[in-house]
This record gives structure tokens, sequence and C-alpha cells, in this order.
């Protein structure tokens, strides 16, 4: 009994690790525990050939289950994969282009690059309002400053990347567009009603839902009409209430990256995992 659990505590994790190819800790974490997936990051990466190889041999380390492979796949400024893979626009060159038909070209063909290696997650398309002029890290990563036009595009990219076979990721649930400092490097804070939320924050993520978007991620923002004293990521009120019972979000609910200074400026990793579970 207790060797399942730690099994099935293992499949909640998704873990980075520091080289081109699969680290001896990581064999010995997958082997322990079993494994939800990996990310990929720029040091990870070295050309097409080696990451599809990286991919077949994340996939071995699960005895139960496919793995995710993953990686942040934006376009834009945010591309882990970078020459010789195609070079994609930012989300907001999309938005700028009114062109619905050109998102859902790129939500395809992005999505089949990223199987022709054996990604199978990818953390995009962006959900947030760019409605802070201020904001250090969502600028031009967002579709547009209307929520509307956010939905519509973010709809798009997820229905063509996941008709390709590949899982899309909506962030930052509930919106990171309206900070002005970097959650990578301090806790936001978003003092916005909750009528102002509900009308532009939440309107994306609400169209994505119901465009069946695989998973959603959460932001490491402190939104006080919500919830005075946790950021998002490990708000009761923020997941379980809004987006699982009112937003009647079905599928995978992952944190953005626990080692980020959003939560480790107040809990532990080990005690923010906890909390988001």
């Amino acid at each position: 009994m207790l060797k399942n659990i730690r099994r099935q505590i293992g499949q909640l994790v998704m873990l980075g690790f520091p080289d081109l190819t699969i680290s001896a800790d990581l064999r010995l974490v997958a082997k322990e525990y079993d494994l939800g997936g990996i990310i990929l990051f720029g040091r990870n990466i070295e050309e097409p050939e080696q990451v599809a190889e990286l991919s077949h041999d994340a996939q071995a380390l699960s005895k139960e289950s496919p793995l995710w492979v993953s990686v942040d796949q934006e376009g834009g400024a945010v591309a882990r994969l970078r020459e010789p893979f195609t070079i994609w626009p930012s989300m907001r060159r999309l938005g700028d282009s009114g062109d619905l038909d050109l998102a859902s070209r790129f939500g395809q063909a992005l999505a089949r690059e990223l199987l022709a290696v054996g990604v199978t997650l990818n953390y995009a398309p962006v959900l947030d309002v760019h409605t802070n002029e201020d904001n250090p890290v969502i600028g031009d990563r967002a579709f547009s400053e209307k929520p509307e036009e956010v939905g519509r595009f973010g709809a798009a990219v997820v229905e063509a990347m996941q008709g390709e076979g590949v899982a899309a990721c909506g962030k930052h649930f509930p919106g990171h567009g309206d900070t002005d400092v970097d959650s990578h490097f301090k806790l936001p804070v978003v003092d916005q009603s909750i009528e102002r939320l509900r009308k532009v924050e939440l309107l994306p993520f609400q169209t994505a839902v119901n465009a069946d978007v695989a998973m959603i991620m959460t932001a490491h923002v402190l939104y006080p009409a919500l919830d005075d004293e946790r950021p998002a990521t490990l708000s009761k009120n923020v997941i379980t209430e809004i987006l699982r019972q009112q937003i009647d979000f079905k599928g995978i609910v992952a944190t953005d990256d626990l080692t980020m200074k959003g939560i480790t400026s107040g809990w532990s990793v080990e005690d923010a995992g906890v909390e988001a579970i």
C-alpha cells in the first residue's frame, strides 16, 4: 500500500533536470516514486534528434503509464526550442493580426513540430489580459488587452494544438496581466474587485475551458478580493471554488514553477507542494 501511495504521489510531479540526457538523479526519483512528467528547458535542448531521443528515454522512466514530456513553447520571447526549430511569432502578433485562421494554423504547425520530437504537452497559450503597461513579465506574451480577443485567440490555439495530439495549458490563472512585478522574483498583488476580475481576467479562461483545454496553470499572484492570505496557486477559494466549481474545469490543474520567488518568499517548496494539492 505504501509503495502504491508513493507512486501515486510521484504522478503529481513534473520535474526539470540539468542535462542534455536523463540524469541519474531523475532516474532514481522515477524508480522510487514514478513520475508525472518532465519539463524541458533551454539547458536540455541541443538539436532536434537529441530532443527526440531524450523524449524517448524519458518515456522509459514510467512503468505504469505514459508521462508528459512538456515545454514552454509559446512563441516570441518564450520559446525553449530555438533554431533549427521554427521561430514562432509572439501571441501578441497573432492577436494583432485579427486572423483566427492564422492562429489555428499556428497551433496546428506548432503541435506537429513538437510531436515530431516527442513533446506531448505545451505550456501555452497565455490567457492573461495585458492591462498593465508596467507589467514586466507578460507584455507581448498576451494576445491582447481585450479579454474577448484573448479568449477567441486562446481557444483557437487550444483547439488546433489538441486536434493534432498535443495537450495545451492555459496560463496563468486567474490572470497575470495586471501585475507590475514578476512572480519569478516577488509575489505580485492584483487588487481588483471580484466584478472586474470576472469581467476581464477570468473571461479568457472560461472560453478556454469551453474549448476543452487539457490543463490550466495557476499564477503565483495574490488577489485580495479572492483570498487575502494565499496566492492563487495555494488558494482553495481560487482553485476549488472558482476554477473547479464556478468555471467548471474538469481537466488538470498545474502549478507554475514552485521554485519561483512568488512562492518561496513565503513558503518552502515542500510546504507549497502540499498546500497546492
